[in-house]
């Protein structure tokens, strides 16, 4: 009889010569006392500890975002109505502009005279247009820019006219119109709108309609 017979197979060498080894892809680790289900127990055991520390890492790391305060917003800006930047302006109101307008328009029709009538704001901006019954298609474009002449210098284009004389030049801006016919609407001595009128036989009848309309607005 060989040495390995009279060796009693005791423990982890008993369970292999058994059949009774049920994973075969671990190994007893050399010099160990564990049995093979003492050494899988530690391994299940050190397994299940490390996948506790790792769960706590984590739902810390989650707990801490979590936590975390939310950025505070951005300020919000607003202008105050009595800050020195800001400028208040006065306009004629879309009412008092058609008022004006057809009260030009009325003039003009008492002296059987076909014109159009235009209103502008400080800016030039057209708020009322109206043309009366046979008045001709050129009489439309020189109203506004009558009116336009009118606000942007603060007096009648009939006074306007005569200045070209020293300076020539004010002809060449664009959309201004140097002839009779455009007065100004003004609010404490400030302009606020202008009126044009084109389209009667002379200057100074268009004139004399638009400073009615500019008279209806303080009726």
């Amino acid at each position: 009889m060989d040495r390995a017979a009279r060796v009693p197979a005791t423990g982890w060498m008993a369970e292999r010569r058994s059949g009774l080894h049920t994973a075969p892809h671990l190994e007893r680790p050399p010099h160990s006392h564990l049995t093979l289900p003492e050494f899988l127990m530690k391994k299940i055991l050190f397994g299940a500890t490390a996948a506790a520390v790792l769960a706590a890492g984590t739902f810390g790391a989650v707990s801490a975002n979590a936590s975390a305060p939310a950025a505070a917003p951005a300020a919000v800006v607003r202008a105050d109505a009595g800050n020195a930047n800001l400028q208040q302006s006065t306009h004629l109101t879309i009412e008092a502009a058609t008022k004006a307008a057809q009260a030009t328009l009325d003039a003009a029709e008492q002296e059987n005279q076909r014109v159009s009538v235009a209103v502008v704001d400080r800016n030039g901006n057209t708020i009322v247009t109206l043309r009366g019954d046979g008045a001709g298609p050129q009489s439309y474009e020189s109203a506004v820019k009558k009116a336009f002449t009118a606000v942007s210098w603060n007096a009648p284009t009939s006074e306007l006219a005569k200045r070209l004389a020293q300076a020539p030049n004010l002809k060449d801006i664009p959309g201004t119109l140097f002839l009779a016919g455009g007065a100004p609407v003004t609010a404490k001595g400030a302009p606020i709108a202008g009126i044009g009128v084109a389209g009667a036989p002379s200057g100074d009848l268009d004139e004399k309609f638009a400073q009615a309309g500019v008279a209806s607005l303080g009726k």
